[in-house]
């Protein structure tokens, strides 16, 4: 038997790999036909050998093999020798933390003969009933506002995600709090994102220049270079005029879309979700002048033209 477990959801796949390594465990005690492969290291002939020696030991094999798919060499030799494999009483486990093109030849095999399962990375619907059962295996309950609050700040990386769960669920069952509530998410949870920069970026966009100023001068004031300032600013202009040159027409994005922008543009489904609804406050011809405006106020300080202080300051009575 072939098997193939692959995507960009390595957590899940992973998962997966010792649910089955554990179920053979069950049933082969022994451990000793259990073999492992990896093919950044290992290769075609310690693969075949191993499928040509017989065992000491009655049952089946199970040989896991990791990066097989990604190394052309294997692939090579392994297709010239394929069906060979397929009466085989063993298991040949492929385990490949990546998407796999459709053409690929060996994916396009096992498909044919084998088993496979791919493991996207999931939606903010999903997401969310992920997480929740998680919480649910701990007995312990979250708020649905808090639980959006924190697949807002973590998004789908579900190794953080666990992480962060086992965290709150710890911090719930010591409080003994009924629920975990946003304000927990706030006090436990460490965002990916600088969320400054939007609350910045939202008083820029209300044209409330008193409030983007001071908001500026926070960060001036707890020792951040003004440079840094303005290249949060630069960062999230740059995201706006992204989003708002491909989804103007756009009344509202949902969780598939954030997702594809998200792995297009590499940036957090956050920032994706923010980015936005910040880009509906702006024309597209406004902001590539703010975007314009900011690349001539950093050239003009690191040229030594003007205080780095006050082209902050000139810069949002400008915009």
């Amino acid at each position: 038997m072939i098997i193939l477990l692959y995507g960009q959801d390595t957590y899940r796949s992973r998962q997966k790999l010792s649910e089955i390594i554990e179920h053979y465990q069950k049933t082969h005690k022994s451990g000793l036909n259990l073999k492992y492969f990896d093919f950044k290291e290992d290769s075609y002939q310690n693969f075949r050998d191993e499928i040509k020696s017989i065992s000491m030991f009655a049952g089946k094999k199970l040989i896991v093999l990791k990066n097989a798919i990604s190394n052309e060499d294997f692939k090579a030799n392994f297709l010239k020798e394929a069906k060979n494999f397929l009466d085989l009483k063993d298991i040949i486990l492929f385990h490949e933390e990546k998407e796999i093109p459709p053409n690929d030849q060996l994916f396009k095999f096992i498909k044919k003969f084998g088993k496979l399962q791919e493991f996207k990375l999931l939606e903010e619907k999903t997401l969310k009933n992920w997480a929740k059962k998680e919480f649910e295996k701990e007995k312990v309950k979250i708020e649905p506002l808090a639980l959006t609050q924190l697949i807002n700040y973590v998004g789908n990386d579900l190794w953080q995600l666990s992480g962060e769960i086992k965290k709150l669920t710890a911090y719930a069952i010591k409080e003994r709090a009924p629920a975990i509530r946003e304000k927990d998410i706030d006090l436990l949870v460490k965002p990916k994102i600088e969320l400054d920069i939007f609350k910045t970026i939202d008083a820029i966009s209300s044209k409330n220049k008193k409030e983007a100023l001071s908001l500026i001068h926070q960060h001036l004031e707890k020792g951040d270079s003004p440079l840094y300032v303005l290249a949060m600013i630069n960062f999230q202009f740059r995201n706006i005029l992204m989003i708002k040159s491909r989804c103007q027409f756009l009344n509202y994005l949902g969780a598939k879309k954030i997702n594809e922008l998200s792995k297009e543009f590499k940036l957090h489904p956050f920032v994706i979700k923010k980015s936005f609804w910040q880009s509906k406050r702006f024309q597209l011809e406004e902001l590539r002048k703010i975007y314009q405006l900011i690349f001539e106020k950093d050239f003009a300080i690191k040229t030594g033209k003007i205080n780095p202080e006050i082209a902050l300051d000139t810069l949002i009575a400008e915009i």
